[in-house]
C-alpha cells in the first residue's frame, strides 16, 4: 500500500516548489531529509536571492532594454551546447528563458515575492555580443534575499502541511530508490538520530532505525556536489580548467554531499555533463563560519585589479564580474590556486558587497531604512565587508604599496611579488584614467558600468587612480577558489522525468534543482549567467509539481 502518491527527496527550494503543486493538484506528499525541520529551504536560504529575469518592470524603471531574443542569444552563446546529450539541457534552457520573460515575474509576484529595486549586472561576459556573458543587467535580488527567495513556497508547503496534504519527515536519509521490473515504488534508508545544531552546521550521521515508504512517483530535490570535495576533484575536467586545486574554500554547507545523484544512478538514471561545474575564483575564508572551511565569495564591482599569485596583471576577459570561468581557467592554466585583488578604500566602499543572505542583513531585514543607512548613509563599506577588511584573514590594508606587498608576500611565502613591477603595472593602469577614453580594457569596462544608473548610484565607484594616497588606505584581498555549484545532473525531459541509458523516461522518477543541472541534465551548458541556479529550482520545481505524470 503507497503511504503517498508523491516523495519528495530534499526540502531545498526546488523540493518545496514540486510540493507546493503537488499539494494545489490535491497530491499526498512526504518530503524526506536527512537534515533537521530548521535546514529546510536549504541553499536558497543562504543565496543572495538573485533571480534571472527578462524584460520586467524594475529593469524597465533602471533604463534597461531587454527581450526574449537578446536572452536567448546570450544564453546560448554561453552555454556553448556541443555534445548529443545536449537535446534536453538546450530544450530546458529555451523553455526557461520563454518563462523568465513571460509568466515567471508575474506568477511569483501573485505569490508575494518581491525584488530590490537595482537590477545587479553580474557575469558581464567575455566581451564578445555572440559569446558569453548578459548584454544587459537581469540579476533581480529578491527582497528578503535567500529567505525571502524561499518564503512564499514555504508557506503553500506548510498550509498543505495543516490540510494533511504534505508531510515533512526530517532526519530520514534516503540510501535506495525501490523499484519493481524497472518502475519506481518508493524509497528505502535510515532513521538519524535527532540533532540540535543551527543551520548549515554539521549534523551527526548515527543510525537510530530505518524506513521504506511506498509511492508511485519520486523526486530526487537533493542538491550538488559542492559541499563534497572528493566528487568535485573527482569530476573536474582537467583537460578544459587544468587540474583542481589542493586548497579551495566550501560555498555550501557539508550535506551538500551527492549522494542522491549516485543513487539515481542505481535505480536507472543517467547522469550526463558531469564535467561541467561553476566555482568561483574570488573566495574568501570566513572569519566567522559556519560550516566547515567556509568560504564567502566576494561580488565585485569592476575596478579592483586583479593579478595572478606572482603579481602579473590578469588579461581580458578575466576582470571582476566579467567571465567566472575563463578567469578560473586562467588561474589554473598558471599553476597557482590564488589570485589577488588590488584597490582602495573608495572602491571597497562601493563595490564590494559578500554572497550570501547572513552577509546581507539589511535586504534579508526587508527594511528600507536598514537598506538605506547600509548602503548609502555608511561610513566605509557596509558593515559585513568591513568585518571581513578588519577580521578576515585574506586582507591587507596599508598607506603605500611597499607595505602591502611586503605583507602580501608574507601572506603567501610559495610566491614573490615584486614591488617595481606591481607598481608599473598599476601605474600605467592610473594613466588611462585623465580621459574618459582608454586603451586599458578594464577602465573602459568602468566607464561602460557607469552609463548604467544602477552601477552608477551602488555599485561601481568614479574612476580614480589606485595610487592616488586621496583614495586609500590601499588594500590587497588574497582570493581562493570557492566551489559551489554543479552544472550537470541526471538527464531529465520538461516534465522532469528522469530518463534512462536507454533515453526513455525510468517510471515513476523524477529529478529537480541542482540534482538535474537545474534542468535536463544541464541546462547552463558550460556557463551559467547567475539567477539562474534559483530560477532553474523554482522553474524545475514547479514543472514536476504540475506534470500529469507525477503521482
Amino acid at each position: 500500500m503507497a503511504d503517498a502518491d508523491v516523495i519528495v527527496v530534499g526540502g531545498g527550494l526546488a523540493g518545496l516548489a514540486a510540493a507546493a503543486e503537488l499539494g494545489d493538484r490535491g497530491k499526498k506528499v512526504i518530503i524526506l531529509d536527512q537534515e533537521p525541520e530548521g535546514f529546510l529551504g536549504g541553499q536558497a536560504f543562504w543565496s543572495l536571492g538573485g533571480l534571472f529575469m527578462i524584460d520586467t518592470p524594475e529593469q524597465r524603471r533602471m533604463g534597461i532594454r531587454d527581450n526574449r531574443e537578446l536572452a536567448l542569444s546570450d544564453w546560448m552563446g554561453s552555454a556553448g551546447f556541443d555534445r548529443p546529450e545536449d537535446f534536453w539541457p538546450r530544450r530546458w534552457a529555451e523553455a526557461y528563458v520563454d518563462f523568465a520573460a513571460g509568466e515567471m515575474r508575474s506568477w511569483l509576484h501573485r505569490m508575494g515575492l518581491r525584488w530590490f529595486p537595482v537590477v545587479g549586472w553580474a557575469e558581464r561576459g567575455g566581451g564578445l555580443g555572440y559569446g558569453h556573458g548578459n548584454s544587459v543587467p537581469r540579476f533581480h535580488i529578491t527582497w528578503g534575499s535567500g529567505p525571502g527567495s524561499m518564503e512564499q513556497f514555504l508557506r503553500r508547503v506548510n498550509e498543505h502541511r495543516q490540510k494533511g496534504l504534505i508531510e515533512c519527515r526530517f532526519r530520514h536519509r534516503v540510501d535506495g530508490i525501490d523499484t519493481v521490473d524497472g518502475v519506481v515504488t518508493g524509497v528505502h534508508g535510515a532513521i538519524l538520530a535527532s540533532d540540535t545544531a543551527a543551520r548549515g552546521q554539521p549534523t551527526n550521521r548515527d543510525v537510530t532505525g530505518d524506513f521504506r515508504l511506498g509511492a508511485s512517483s519520486v523526486i530526487v530535490a537533493s542538491g550538488g556536489i559542492g559541499g563534497n570535495f572528493d566528487l568535485v576533484r573527482r569530476n573536474w575536467p582537467i583537460d578544459r580548467l587544468g587540474p583542481p586545486p589542493k586548497f579551495m574554500v566550501a560555498g555550501v554547507p557539508a550535506h551538500v554531499d551527492g549522494r542522491m545523484i549516485g543513487i539515481t544512478q542505481e535505480a536507472g538514471g543517467r547522469v550526463i555533463n558531469g564535467d561541467r561545474m561553476w566555482h568561483y575564483t574570488e573566495g574568501l575564508q570566513n572569519w566567522n563560519p559556519i560550516w566547515p572551511n567556509h568560504g564567502i565569495r566576494i561580488l565585485p564591482g569592476p575596478s579592483s585589479m586583479w593579478f595572478d599569485a606572482d603579481g602579473e596583471r590578469l588579461p581580458v576577459p578575466c576582470l571582476p564580474g566579467f567571465d567566472t570561468l575563463s578567469t578560473l581557467k586562467e588561474i589554473r592554466r598558471r599553476g597557482h590556486e590564488h589570485s589577488w585583488f588590488v584597490l582602495t578604500q573608495k572602491i571597497i566602499e562601493k563595490e564590494f558587497a559578500l554572497s550570501g543572505s547572513e552577509q546581507n542583513p539589511d535586504l534579508v531585514s526587508k527594511k528600507w531604512i536598514e537598506v538605506l543607512k547600509a548602503r548609502l548613509g555608511a561610513r566605509g563599506a557596509p558593515a559585513p565587508v568591513e568585518a571581513f577588511k578588519k577580521n578576515g584573514a585574506d586582507f591587507i590594508v596599508a598607506d603605500d604599496l611597499d607595505t602591502l606587498v611586503e605583507r602580501m608576500n608574507g601572506l603567501a611565502p610559495d610566491h614573490h611579488i615584486d614591488t617595481e613591477k606591481l607598481r608599473s603595472q598599476i601605474a600605467a593602469r592610473d594613466a588611462q584614467i585623465d580621459n574618459p577614453f582608454s586603451k586599458d580594457m578594464q577602465v573602459v569596462a568602468i566607464n561602460g558600468a557607469r552609463n548604467y544608473r544602477g552601477d552608477k548610484l551602488i555599485r561601481t565607484a568614479r574612476p580614480h587612480k589606485i595610487l592616488d594616497k586621496d583614495k586609500g588606505p590601499l588594500i590587497a584581498v588574497k582570493l581562493h577558489i570557492l566551489t559551489r555549484k554543479t552544472l550537470g545532473g541526471l538527464e531529465t525531459d520538461l516534465d522532469a522525468r528522469v530518463l534512462g541509458l536507454d533515453g526513455n523516461p525510468v517510471p515513476g522518477l523524477f529529478a529537480v534543482g541542482e540534482a538535474a543541472g537545474f534542468g535536463g541534465g544541464g541546462y547552463h551548458g558550460y556557463n551559467a549567467l547567475e539567477g539562474t541556479f534559483l530560477g532553474g529550482c523554482i522553474f524545475s520545481g514547479r514543472n514536476a509539481g504540475r506534470s500529469a505524470s507525477c503521482g
